[in-house]
């Protein structure tokens, strides 16, 4: 039986050192035997101990990097440039065209100055930027699944947005996680929302969670507004909620302009925050 305990005291089991020292005041083990399990038991207590801490401290250096990810202001939206006039295209997605057969999206200033020239100069319709002979509407599903296959994440996110609003929720996940997975901010945002509102999945924050974060790092501005609103409304934490705000607001999104003010009304934000912020995204829109 002392055997039997002494190993199992070497485990960093408690119990075994309780009923040996309860043994030994009876004379059934001896001292030796109890000193040399102590000694055991204790080299592997520390040793646990010592795991910990380094899975502590490795923890906390993945969550602090993921911080310094997280908190860093954009260079754009996730909208990014036109890819012709190299200008940034607005939040307001009708001010710009997405061109099927290459998946690139125009703003209507390059799309409207290409028609022009097509017009002016008689000659066939074509994509302002791949050059490719527009198509009629009804090939606009073939283009798109050509698209799908070239492993194009715009696409693949599109498709899935039109399989949603048909309410096919199973291939509109399926293909949002494609398009995810290839770093689609759009994608990553309507996962967000699919696992906030139980479409076709179960409701799960974490994942909420997760896909805002990946939309926010990516510069899509309302994902970064929907995190601020959430450390806000339902965390209650203001630090992580205006860090937030504030990033959004710097890239020109006005509801949170207008929840900083609401929290500034609750002493949670100072005066020198909410005007930096207010430069910042009036400086956004007039860009």
């Amino acid at each position: 039986a002392v055997k039997h305990w002494i190993i199992a005291a070497t485990l960093g089991d408690d119990s075994p050192i309780e009923f040996m020292m309860e043994m030994s005041e009876e004379g059934y083990v001896s001292k030796d035997d109890l000193a040399a399990a102590l000694r055991a038991h204790q080299a592997a207590v520390d040793a646990a101990k010592s795991v910990q801490r380094e899975a502590a401290e490795e923890y906390k250096r993945a969550a602090e990097l993921r911080d310094e990810i997280l908190f860093m202001q954009p260079e754009s939206t996730h909208h990014g440039d036109c890819p012709i006039c190299c200008l940034p295209l607005l939040h307001d997605r009708s001010k710009s065209t997405i061109n099927l057969c290459c998946s690139k999206i125009i703003c209507n200033g390059c799309d409207h100055a290409n028609e022009l020239r097509e017009i002016e100069g008689k000659l066939k319709f074509k994509c302002p930027f791949c050059r490719q002979h527009v198509q009629a509407n009804d090939k606009a599903d073939e283009m798109m699944m050509k698209r799908i296959e070239a492993n194009d994440p715009e696409a693949m996110c599109q498709w899935g947005r039109d399989q949603y609003k048909k309410g096919d929720y199973s291939s509109a996940f399926e293909y949002f996680t494609r398009a995810a997975e290839l770093g689609d901010v759009l994608a990553h945002y309507q996962l967000a929302l699919m696992h906030h509102y139980g479409d076709g999945v179960e409701k799960d924050k974490g994942k909420e969670m997760y896909h805002l974060e990946e939309a926010a790092i990516g510069g899509h501005p309302l994902a970064r507004h929907n995190l601020g609103y959430g450390y806000w409304n339902d965390y209650g934490n203001a630090e992580r909620a205006v860090k937030h705000l504030i990033i959004a607001a710097n890239q020109g999104y006005d509801r949170s302009i207008k929840l900083l003010l609401e929290i500034f009304k609750e002493g949670k934000v100072s005066k020198e925050v909410l005007a930096a912020a207010l430069r910042a995204h009036q400086a956004a829109v007039d860009a």
